[in-house]
C-alpha cells in the first residue's frame, strides 16, 4: 500500500498538540503535546481586566517540538513520506502584524508589549468596542452583522482591533495589517507571510471579521471610518477574497521543512478555528449539532445551503458558507465558559490549601478534586427543589452574546456543601447548552444529534451524563482523543490531494466514536422544570441585577457633587 501520511496541528488555549496520520488507513501513528511555556506563568494576562495575550514565540517554539516529537513517536517511514500538514487554532486571536507580516512581538522593540501580541479569544476587553460596532451596524444602510446572528461579539477581530489600536501608539505606528492566528501560522510554515498576499481562511474571515459574498468581501471602508477614523485605510491592507480549508496554502518553506525533519514538497493547507475543524474530525452531518467542549464551547451545525442558505440565525456566531465542509453552510454558537468555570471552583478550594499547606498538598488536592466532586455529585439525587447556577462567569457568547454579564448561584442554604454545588455549576453548563438548541431549532434548524468532543467529553461522564440528561437526546462521543487535529488532518489530506473531497478523507481517515450517553426518563423530566428555573434566574441577573447595580453607581457618583 502507498505510504502516505499527514500531520495535523492543533493549538488550544494552553497547548498545541500534534497527530501523525496514516491518511490510506486513518491510523493515528504518532502524537505529541506542548504547552505554552509563557502561558504556563501567567505573563501578559490580567483575568481581572479579561485580558488574554499569547506571544507568538509560544505558538513557534511549542509547535515545532510538538511536531518532532510526534513524528518521533510515528513509524520511522512516517517522516519521509508525510504530504501535508494542517492548522487549527482558537479563534478569534488576531495579531498585529508589520508590512512584511512580522507580528510586532517579535520585533526587538516590541517584544514585552502584550499589544503586539495574538490577542486570544477569551479576552473581553474590548467590550465597549463591540458595542460601538453593534451600534452603528443597526443604523448603517448596509446590516453587515446580519450573517453573525445579529450581535458583534467583543471576542472577534474588529473589535479588538479598534480597541488596541486607541490604546497602544506604538501599535498604531508599527501595523500595517492584522492577521489570524490559523492563517498567520499557516502563512509561516510557507514562509509567505506577506499580508497582502497570504490566502485568508474562510472559516475565520466569515465567523469573525464580517466578511461575506453579499458584502463584496468585508466591510465598507466608510462603515469602518464611520465606526473610527482609526480604521480608515485598513481595509485595503487587509484582504477581499478567502479560502475554504481544503484548499493549500503553499508549499512548506526550506526552513521549517528542516525544523520537521519533512519532505520539501510537503503542502500546508489553508487554516481554520479549532472547532470548526474537530467538527470534521468527529464526522459532522447535516444537522448534527458538534459540541467541541473544553475550557469553553463551540457548537456546530452544517446544512445543505438550499435548505438552510435563506435563514438569518439570530444570536449565534455566524453562518458562512464552506467554513466548516465546503459547500454547506456552516453555523456556529458557543459558550464562553464551560470546563473554566470548573477549573474555577477547584480553584476556590486549593487556593487556601496552597497558602496555607503548601504547594505540594494543593497539588495532590488539585488532581483528585474534580473527579471526587464528579464522583460525589452523581450520587446526589435531581429535584426541583436543587441549586440553580448560572454560567455567565465569562459573559454569554450565545444566543445573544453579552460578555458584560456575570455568573450566578441561587438557592444556597446552610446544607449547601462543595458536591451540591459543583452539580448546580455542571448543570448551568448543561444548561446553557439547551439554551442554544433551543435557539437553532426555534430559528428553523432542526438537530438530529448531538456529537461531542474535546477533554470534558473524554474526561468526565458525569458532566456527558447530565449535558444527556438535560438535552433530552444521546450524545455520541468521538473516539479520538485528538478530533480537532485529526480534522486538520483530514484537511490537509484534501490540500495535499491525496483525496479530493472532504467526505472521501472523512470516511478513510475516521475513528468513529467510542461512548454514547442515553438521556434518563425520570432526570430529564425534573431537569426541564429546573431548566425555567435557570431561564429565570438569568433573566434577573439580565434584567434586574445590573440594572440596580448600574443605577447605585449613577447614585455613588451623584452623591460626590
Amino acid at each position: 500500500m502507498k505510504q502516505d501520511y499527514v500531520i495535523g496541528i492543533d493549538f488550544g488555549t494552553d497547548s498545541v498538540r500534534a497527530l501523525v496520520v496514516n491518511a490510506r488507513t486513518g491510523g493515528q501513528e504518532g502524537t505529541a503535546v506542548q504547552e505554552y511555556e509563557r502561558w504556563k506563568q501567567g505573563k501578559y494576562c490580567d483575568a481581572a481586566q479579561s485580558q488574554f495575550r499569547q506571544h507568538p514565540l509560544d505558538y513557534l517554539e511549542s509547535m515545532e517540538k510538538a511536531v518532532v516529537k510526534a513524528l518521533d513517536n510515528a513509524p520511522a517511514e512516517a517522516r519521509n513520506h508525510i504530504r501535508g500538514i494542517s492548522v487549527d487554532t482558537t479563534g478569534s486571536t488576531p495579531v498585529a502584524v508589520d508590512r512584511n507580516g512580522t507580528p510586532l512581538a517579535l520585533l526587538p522593540e516590541m517584544a514585552e508589549n502584550a499589544n503586539g501580541m495574538f490577542i486570544l479569544w477569551k479576552d473581553h476587553t474590548a467590550n465597549a468596542e463591540a458595542e460601538e460596532i453593534n451600534r452603528l451596524a443597526q443604523t448603517w444602510p448596509e446590516n453587515y452583522i446580519r450573517f453573525v446572528g445579529g450581535i458583534y461579539s467583543s471576542e472577534w477581530f474588529w473589535a479588538k482591533i479598534l480597541r488596541t489600536l486607541r490604546v497602544d501608539p506604538e501599535v498604531r505606528d508599527k501595523a500595517f495589517s492584522w492577521v489570524e492566528h490559523c492563517d498567520w501560522v499557516s502563512a509561516e510554515l510557507t514562509g509567505v507571510t506577506d499580508p497582502l498576499k497570504l490566502k485568508r481562511s474562510r472559516c475565520a474571515a466569515g465567523h469573525k471579521a464580517l466578511w461575506h459574498q453579499d458584502f463584496d468581501g468585508l466591510p465598507s471602508n466608510d462603515f469602518l471610518k464611520s465606526l473610527d477614523p482609526l480604521l480608515d485605510g485598513l481595509r485595503d491592507r487587509l484582504f477581499d477574497t478567502t479560502e475554504t480549508s481544503d484548499r493549500p496554502m503553499g508549499r512548506i518553506s526550506e526552513k521549517w521543512a528542516k525544523k520537521f525533519g519533512v519532505p520539501a514538497d510537503t503542502m500546508i493547507g489553508v487554516g481554520a478555528f479549532d472547532a470548526h475543524m474537530g467538527a470534521v474530525g468527529a464526522l459532522i452531518e447535516p444537522y448534527s449539532l458538534c459540541k467541541v467542549i473544553g475550557t469553553s464551547t463551540c457548537d456546530m451545525l452544517v446544512a445543505p445551503n438550499e435548505e438552510a442558505g435563506h435563514l438569518l440565525i439570530k444570536g449565534i456566531c455566524g453562518q458562512v458558507d464552506g467554513s466548516i465542509i465546503p459547500g454547506m453552510l456552516g453555523m456556529e454558537a458557543g459558550q464562553s465558559a464551560f470546563g473554566d468555570i470548573y477549573a474555577w471552583f477547584g480553584k476556590l478550594v486549593t487556593e487556601p490549601v496552597r497558602a496555607l499547606l503548601g504547594e505540594d498538598a494543593a497539588r495532590e488536592l488539585s488532581a483528585k478534586l474534580i473527579p471526587h466532586l464528579a464522583e460525589q455529585a452523581g450520587k446526589l439525587p435531581v429535584t426541583e427543589t436543587d441549586i440553580i447556577a448560572i454560567d455567565w462567569l465569562n459573559g454569554r457568547r450565545t444566543p445573544d452574546a453579552k460578555h458584560t454579564l456575570k455568573g450566578g448561584i441561587f438557592g444556597l442554604n446552610l446544607a449547601s456543601d462543595s458536591p451540591r454545588i459543583f452539580k448546580a455549576l455542571v448543570e448551568s453548563t448543561a444548561f446553557g447548552s439547551k439554551s442554544i438548541v433551543e435557539r437553532f431549532r426555534s430559528e428553523g434548524v432542526p438537530i438530529h444529534e448531538v456529537i461531542a468532543i474535546g477533554g470534558v467529553a473524554k474526561k468526565s461522564a458525569f458532566v456527558m451524563q447530565t449535558l444527556a440528561d438535560v438535552l433530552n437526546m444521546p450524545i455520541k462521543v468521538a473516539a479520538s482523543e485528538q478530533a480537532c487535529a485529526l480534522g486538520a488532518a483530514m484537511f490537509a489530506a484534501v490540500a495535499s490531494g491525496i483525496y479530493t473531497t472532504l467526505p472521501e478523507a472523512q470516511q478513510a481517515m475516521s475513528s468513529g466514536f467510542d461512548a454514547i450517553y442515553q438521556p434518563r426518563e425520570k432526570q430529564a423530566e425534573v431537569y426541564q422544570a429546573l431548566y425555567k428555573k435557570y431561564q429565570d434566574s438569568g433573566a434577573f441577573i439580565e434584567n434586574q441585577f445590573l440594572k440596580k447595580t448600574q443605577t447605585a453607581a449613577i447614585d455613588a457618583v451623584s452623591d460626590q457633587f
